[in-house]
């Protein structure tokens, strides 16, 4: 049995999904005006993760992840830069997919804009303000009352009271009660604005994803995921908008991803202490970024460093020196009774609990090291493509993992120089041969002679 942590309970609960066979998933996706940073990639990844375990448990799974294209920050970045705002959102949603492709996500089910869905968000303000919900102010803004949601605060745990007396909440004459926050802003001269019953403006964040995740879900659907900051406001909002418009329970189970952390803060753009994946692309492949993400149950805190993701190296490379040179047999199903494959079921099934899956793929490759038997390698490369691991040939990942921005020697340069060393050991020149192998070890080219011949890894 699948058993998932659900944030609303705060406690593992075993996941029946409302249709028999069907999982309905929402994740709230990037803001797109900028590059997405490694925090973003352990988000991305995570739920990747776990839409691929939903999928290999054999559910039809609807997998939603938006894309906020209309937002303050975006209007900022894009009068910055002197360009409209729909340029740098093409620009940056083009970025977005490049990495995701580097990280070998597969693509969610639907992808929503939010600037697609403001006749929905117009229909539920309308909504919430004929339920009492929400409130039009005299500038031309819509606010939500958040004191007219009985059970604001659940999701966190935060009641209304602690949050007044606690939290640092901006200052606007226009609300009723400074915990209120804005379903739509009125628009301001030169920013993208739609036509609505209280002036021209445009939607506040928090109710574009109640509306399109309702859009693509319905009103009611299994599983609402994203970062831990989102927790609070943001999701926290999410249902007091949606539950308040349709007076009926909007996410069955809530899941967040921990954050990634530099020196022990969070690594944020606010912070200043951000990594692009674009950027850590230029040093590591995209797969072991995806590795070093992986082995990390979702929940938990993860630091980055360089000799961490190093580390990342080492452990994949180690995986895939264990197919190096197997012959594999034809893919079939996996055979959950397997014991190998059991114990990576039971960890999967465990909240999702990758890092304990990745301990079975390194058991199962330290047996094939010593068995060199196809059928246990064969387990191997299923069990981790489960993952989204292992799924390129040993020899492209070996000689061809050093990140994009590498200036190290070439494939062809490498069979080069080993050729060249061959033939100095031929002609029993061991001086020319310990010179080459030297200058290969130098430039992060490890060799391994055996009696079949000379193969060839990066450092």
């Amino acid at each position: 049995m699948l058993t998932l942590y659900n944030t609303l309970s705060r406690q593992k609960e075993v996941f029946k999904p409302i249709a028999p066979g069907k999982v309905s998933m929402y994740v709230c996706g990037m803001t797109v005006y900028d590059l997405c940073h490694i925090g973003h990639a352990r988000m991305l990844t995570a739920f990747d993760v776990i839409y691929r375990w939903l999928k290999t448990s054999g559910y039809e799974v609807t997998y939603v992840r938006n894309i906020t294209d209309i937002e303050d920050k975006i209007i900022q970045r894009a009068a910055k830069r002197g360009v409209l705002p729909q340029e740098l959102v093409e620009e940056t949603i083009a970025d977005m997919h490049q990495d995701a492709a580097a990280l070998g996500l597969l693509p969610p089910s639907f992808e929503p804009r939010a600037t697609q869905h403001v006749a929905g968000m117009l229909t539920l303000i309308e909504q919430l303000i004929s339920k009492g919900k929400a409130y039009a102010a005299a500038n031309g803004d819509v606010y939500y009352a958040v004191r007219e949601f009985a059970n604001y605060g659940k999701l966190s745990g935060r009641t209304l009271d602690k949050l007044r007396a606690g939290e640092r909440v901006e200052v606007d004459p226009h609300k009723r009660d400074p915990l209120d926050f804005v379903l739509w802003k009125a628009a301001k001269p030169g920013e993208p604005q739609w036509e609505s019953p209280w002036g021209p403006g445009r939607p506040g964040w928090h109710i574009e994803c109640s509306v399109m995740s309702c859009y693509h879900l319905g009103e009611h659907f299994d599983i609402h995921g994203g970062g831990e900051d989102l927790q609070f406001p943001h999701h926290e909002n999410e249902i007091a908008q949606s539950e308040g418009a349709h007076d009926h329970q909007y996410v069955n189970y809530w899941l967040h991803n921990g954050f990634i952390n530099v020196d022990g803060e969070k690594m944020s753009k606010s912070l200043g202490n951000f990594f692009t994946i674009r950027d850590v692309l230029q040093h590591f492949d995209g797969e072991v970024i995806r590795f070093f993400i992986v082995r990390s149950h979702y929940r938990s805190p993860v630091n980055y460093t360089d000799s961490i993701l190093q580390d990342a190296k080492h452990g994949l490379t180690r995986l895939y020196t264990a197919l190096r040179g197997i012959v594999l047999p034809a893919a079939t199903l996996i055979d959950w009774q397997q014991p190998h494959a059991a114990r990576f079921k039971a960890a999967m099934d465990d909240d999702f609990n990758s890092s304990e899956a990745v301990a079975v793929l390194f058991e199962l490759a330290g047996e094939i090291n010593k068995s060199k038997d196809p059928l246990q390698a064969r387990l191997l490369k299923d069990l981790a493509n489960v993952l989204g691991l292992l799924e390129r040939d040993p020899e492209d990942f070996l000689q061809n993992s050093s990140g994009s921005g590498n200036t190290a020697l070439s494939a062809d340069e490498v069979e080069a120089l080993i050729q060249a060393r061959k033939d100095a050991r031929a002609s029993k020149h061991w001086a020319e041969s310990d010179r080459i192998r030297d200058e290969l070890i130098a430039k992060g080219i490890v060799l391994e002679d055996s009696p079949q011949g000379t193969t060839w890894r990066r450092a």
